[in-house]
């Protein structure tokens, strides 16, 4: 189970965060905090993997807290949940180690995703051992590729349907046919093959082929 901090000034807002990490399978909600100095406590009293911080506290901004628990030895991953969108502050964020950073207003759909690719970095770091390029590469990029959004989907495709076929194959730990992602996400074979061409096509997923004894080979799909 990922446990998570949630840092947001705003005690309504702070509480549908709360809510929304809660409905993700995997996490856990550990304990909310409205300022910095509470964070802080709150980390004293209670270490966690995550924390979904705010950039607009009233004691210090959010990069400042990074910095503070950098500066502590620390090494808590910091997922920035924020309305602030000017360039110099996401530049910011990035220096000081946050790992991903969603601009507020955002749907739940949205913060998913980013919860999801992180589990998926949070199992691979879980794992140990040595890495070869290509999984450092899928370990760079698992934040990053669970960005995929609404606009990119062509008309007739679901966003919720490509969310629960992008869930299936961050989820796997081996190439996956299209009828296993079709069984996992509860669609037809026909319609997880149209998901799985569009992600192909965007360089979301890898193709491999399965050759057997007789017969075409079997394609098997990997997210990158």
């Amino acid at each position: 189970m990922i446990d998570v901090l949630v840092v947001d000034d705003d005690v309504r807002v702070s509480e549908i965060n709360a809510a929304y990490v809660a409905k993700v399978a995997g996490f856990r909600v550990s304990c909310l905090a409205h300022t910095a100095a509470e964070a802080l406590a709150a980390l004293d009293r209670h270490p966690v993997d995550l924390i979904l911080l705010d950039h607009y506290l009233p004691d210090r901004t959010g990069i400042q807290l990074v910095g503070d628990l950098r500066r502590r030895g620390l090494v808590t991953d910091v997922i920035m949940v924020t309305a602030a969108r000017d360039v110099a502050t996401v530049q910011a964020a990035m220096r000081h180690g946050a790992l991903q950073y969603l601009v507020k207003p955002f749907t739940f759909a949205g913060l998913r995703s980013k919860l999801e690719g992180y589990a998926a970095l949070h199992r691979t770091f879980e794992g140990g051992g040595q890495a070869e390029q290509s999984e450092v590469d899928r370990i760079f990029g698992a934040l990053g590729a669970a960005n995929a959004g609404p606009a990119e989907l062509p008309k007739g495709h679901s966003t919720a349907t490509a969310d629960r076929v992008r869930s299936v194959l961050r989820s796997a730990d081996a190439p996956l046919s299209a009828q296993d992602v079709a069984l996992q996400a509860g669609v037809s074979r026909q319609t997880a093959q149209r998901y799985l061409k569009l992600l192909e096509r965007t360089g979301r997923i890898s193709l491999t082929l399965r050759y057997g004894e007789t017969g075409r080979p079997e394609h098997r799909y990997e997210w990158v």
